[in-house]
């Protein structure tokens, strides 16, 4: 294992035997610029000033033999051969993320449970998404329209995105993706998008997710992991019946490899055929019950709108700040939520 520093922030980061540069610093939250990860678009190109990399697929296309001369490396590509000292003035800047409208292939379908379908998408070999753990993207129609789902992968993480997409009665789009759509098929996508993001902070962390609210906060805690969970996080998941709880066991294994660690799911419906012993009612109501001091918490909370609006009044209520209250409610589409009413009135 080797130790890089990156100058001028003094930031540093350790790489494995074997591991590229940029790969490692993504996984331990350094904001190393990057764009392609393969070598052919430069924009990993970083001065080395002190210690050796070496490239095992080959010299990559973008660097130059000007480049290397002059002590420059494509960390997308470079591994460590020694400590490394680096140099580049746009680390330890939060950066601009760039929204880009994108074709995207669904590389993979995987039904989760009875309603919930995960998307795979795979981007083309030249493009990449840079995105903060929490936000989302949008998938635009073929009529214009569009539709916003959560990343429910890490930034580090990129090579394809994760949606956690809920099938919706009378939706145009999650009717398509339950009844038609194969893998392989084509999708124009915009994003990154949205202020919800895993913010940098001391304070202990409160995750609170309803249904597929759980995305989003997914993709936070594996975030959190790859740098190594410092600090508490507590994860409330708030669902209808225990079938909802759709990737139950990954948080539970979260919880079993961190002491800081803390899941807490939460069912509001639970059938007699699910013999549940855990937590029952609204998923706010167990927060409140169990943490007296919510002023001491960043707290982060996605679902449906009804559970976002009640826990922010009751937390508030409870002395929480709003600035340390993030929040991303899952609004349906114009004509879905028509549909819906159009079924409640039938």
């Amino acid at each position: 294992m080797y130790t890089v520093t990156v100058n001028p922030s003094g930031q540093q980061f350790t790489v494995e035997e074997g591991e590229n540069v940029l790969e490692a610093g993504l996984r331990q939250g350094i904001a190393l610029p990057y764009s392609c990860r393969g070598g052919s678009c430069g924009s990993c190109l970083t001065q080395i000033e002190k210690g050796i990399v070496d490239y095992p697929e080959g010299e990559p296309l973008a660097l130059a033999p000007y480049d290397m001369e002059r002590g420059k490396a494509l960390l997308c590509q470079a591994v460590a051969m020694t400590d490394l000292v680096v140099h580049n003035p746009q680390v330890g800047v939060e950066p601009e993320l760039e929204v880009k409208t994108l074709p995207a292939r669904v590389e993979k379908m995987r039904k989760l449970n009875h309603d919930v379908m995960e998307l795979t998408l795979k981007l083309p070999a030249t493009e990449r998404m840079r995105f903060r753990a929490g936000q989302y993207i949008e998938v635009i129609l073929r009529d214009g329209k569009r539709r916003a789902f959560s990343l429910a992968n890490a930034p580090y993480d990129d090579q394809y995105l994760e949606l956690h997409i809920r099938h919706v009665p009378g939706g145009q789009f999650t009717t398509q993706v339950f009844g038609e759509m194969k893998e392989k098929a084509l999708l124009r996508i915009e994003g990154p998008l949205g202020n919800f993001y895993l913010r940098d902070s001391d304070r202990p962390i409160l995750l609170i997710g309803g249904g597929t609210g759980f995305a989003p906060l997914k993709s936070i805690v594996e975030q959190l992991k790859a740098k190594g969970i410092d600090k508490p996080v507590k994860f409330y998941w708030g669902v209808r019946s225990q079938a909802d709880l759709y990737m139950d066991y990954l948080p539970r294994d979260w919880a079993s490899r961190s002491p800081l660690f803390n899941y807490v799911p939460v069912l509001s419906e639970p059938k007699p055929e699910d013999q549940w012993q855990g937590r029952t009612g609204w998923v706010h109501q167990a927060v409140l019950e169990d943490n007296s001091d919510l002023a001491s918490y960043d707290v982060y909370l996605s679902g449906p709108p009804p559970m976002i609006q009640a826990a922010r009044v009751a937390f508030m209520e409870r002395g929480l700040p709003s600035e340390q209250m993030y929040s991303d409610s899952f609004e349906y589409g114009l004509d879905t939520l028509r549909a819906l009413s159009a079924e409640a009135k039938a």
